[in-house]
C-alpha cells in the first residue's frame, strides 16, 4: 500500500512539475515580444498596411494580417506627433513599422538594393521595431501630395530631391520636421523612412505577427 502511495504521489509531482512548466513557458513567451500595436496607443493614427496585401514592391502579401506594430516607447512617440499635427488639422498615416526578419531577408533576396532595402546581415532598424514609414493626411484623412509614391525606388523619393511642387516639397518637410520634433530622423533615400533615436539600442527581432500581438 505504501508503494501505491508512493507511485501516487509521484504522479502527482509530475503533473504539477509538468502545468507549473507549461504556464511558466506561456508567460515567457508573453514577455518575448516588446511590440505593441499602433492604434492601441492612440487609435487616430491611419494605418495602409501595404505589405499585408499585394500592392506593394514585392508585388504578393508579406504580413499575415493588416498591422503595424512598433516598441512600445517608440509608439508613444509617434502618438506625440500625431497629437502635434493635430493641432494644425493634419495627421498620420502609417504604412510600415516592425518589420520580422524573415520578411527582410525575403525582400533582400529579389531586391539587394542598398539605400531602400536594408541587408538582413545588419538588419533594418524596421526589424528592431524602432523604424517607421508614413506620411501626412489632411483632416478628412487623405494624403498630402508628395514628391515620389511611396516605396518608390527612384531619385524622387529622395529627401533632398529638388524637383516636383513646391507644395509636394512643403509637406515633404512638413513632415520631416514634425518627425524631428519627437527625436525621429530620416535618411537620404526615403522622405517616408524615420528611425528612432534609439534605434541602434534594441536587438534584430523576428517575431511573428500573431507572437507580437500576444496570439
Amino acid at each position: 500500500m505504501f508503494g501505491r502511495r508512493s507511485k501516487r504521489n509521484s504522479y502527482w509531482s509530475v503533473v504539477r512539475l509538468v502545468l507549473f512548466l507549461l504556464v511558466f513557458a506561456a508567460s515567457a513567451g508573453a514577455e518575448e515580444s516588446p511590440l505593441i500595436e499602433i492604434q492601441k496607443v492612440n487609435p487616430r493614427i491611419q494605418t495602409d498596411v501595404r505589405y499585408a496585401t499585394a500592392d506593394n514592391f514585392m508585388k504578393e502579401p508579406l504580413y499575415s494580417s493588416a498591422r503595424c506594430f512598433l516598441r512600445k516607447e517608440v509608439a508613444e512617440r509617434l502618438s506625440r506627433v500625431q497629437e502635434d499635427l493635430e493641432r494644425r488639422g493634419l495627421g498620420l498615416k502609417v504604412f510600415d513599422g516592425y518589420r520580422p526578419l524573415a520578411v527582410q531577408k525575403k525582400m533582400w533576396a529579389r531586391f539587394p538594393l542598398e539605400g531602400f532595402i536594408a541587408n538582413p546581415a545588419k538588419g533594418s532598424n524596421h526589424n528592431r521595431g524602432a523604424a517607421v514609414d508614413l506620411t501626412l493626411v489632411d483632416g478628412e484623412g487623405r494624403e498630402l501630395a508628395m514628391p515620389s509614391a511611396y516605396d518608390e525606388f527612384s531619385e524622387r523619393s529622395h529627401r533632398d530631391y529638388a524637383g516636383g511642387t513646391e507644395e509636394e516639397r512643403r509637406n515633404r518637410k512638413a513632415l520631416e520636421e514634425a518627425m524631428q520634433k519627437e527625436g525621429f530622423k530620416g535618411i537620404s533615400t526615403e522622405w517616408w523612412h524615420f528611425d528612432d533615436k534609439d534605434a541602434k539600442n534594441y536587438p534584430v527581432l523576428d517575431i511573428s505577427f500573431e507572437d507580437a500581438a500576444g496570439h
